[in-house]
């Protein structure tokens, strides 16, 4: 993947994502059904896919303040499943990730060149 100034992280994974769905079709029979097909995994990856990059939450969640909910209540389902079986967890307790302050892809040097948009 080439790195410009101009390039769009988030778009560049999205459309990787896409493209190696499992129903992702060689071809598409009409403009129409590219775009119900569009429709359905925009769907589905901002509302359904949890993301690595944002603690496993979906953007929907980030987007609407409920990552840091789900956190705690992750935390509860973790947290009450040591309690039962220990052994499972020869390191140490389990806690669900963190949500970061930024979601970063190719995080800017903070010397670098701005990009368009910050000019």
């Amino acid at each position: 993947m080439q790195l410009t100034d101009h390039a769009n992280p988030y778009s560049e994974s999205q459309y990787k994502t896409l493209k190696y769905r499992h129903d992702f079709p060689e071809r598409f029979g009409s403009l129409e059904d590219a775009r119900a097909w569009c429709t359905q995994f925009f769907t589905w990856y901002n509302e359904e896919h949890r993301h690595s990059g944002i603690g496993l939450h979906t953007p929907y969640d980030v987007h609407f303040g409920l990552a840091e909910q789900l956190r705690e209540m992750r935390a509860d389902v973790l947290q009450a499943v040591y309690a039962k079986h220990p052994e499972r967890f020869v390191r140490k307790p389990p806690e669900p990730p963190k949500v970061p302050a930024a979601a970063w892809i190719n995080q800017p040097a903070p010397d670098g060149p701005l990009i368009p948009a910050q000019r």
